[in-house]
């Protein structure tokens, strides 16, 4: 069975930081690039199968760094410096050539003094 399972959401003031983490499990992970996901399927960041390539959305470069463990089959997003308009729900997903994709259900992050 394959489960994406985010977690590190939560309350925090403008300016402060969350570290998201997602656990998979059920697919080959160290073959998948994995993505971070917020409101509208809006691309927050994305991280290639093997680490070595990564990609930001330009409204969170320099503030948000992805990162993953294929030991662990976990990635993570560390954001920085938060903004309001970072409040969102974050998700997870999974991705490869020729294979089908995979989403978790979602860590709310919200921003608010």
């Amino acid at each position: 069975q394959v489960q994406l399972v985010e977690s590190g959401g939560g309350l925090v003031q403008p300016g402060g930081s969350l570290r998201l983490s997602c656990a998979a499990s059920g697919f080959p992970f160290s073959y998948y690039a994995m993505s971070w996901y917020r409101k509208e399927r809006e691309l927050v960041a994305y991280i290639s199968s093997s680490g070595g390539s990564t990609h930001y959305a330009d409204s969170v470069k320099g503030r948000f760094t992805i990162s993953r463990d294929n030991a662990k089959n976990m990635v993570y997003l560390q954001m920085d410096s938060l903004k309001p308009e970072g409040a969102a729900m974050y998700y997870c997903y999974a991705s490869a050539e020729d294979v089908r994709d995979y989403w978790g259900q979602g860590t709310q992050v919200t921003v608010s003094s």
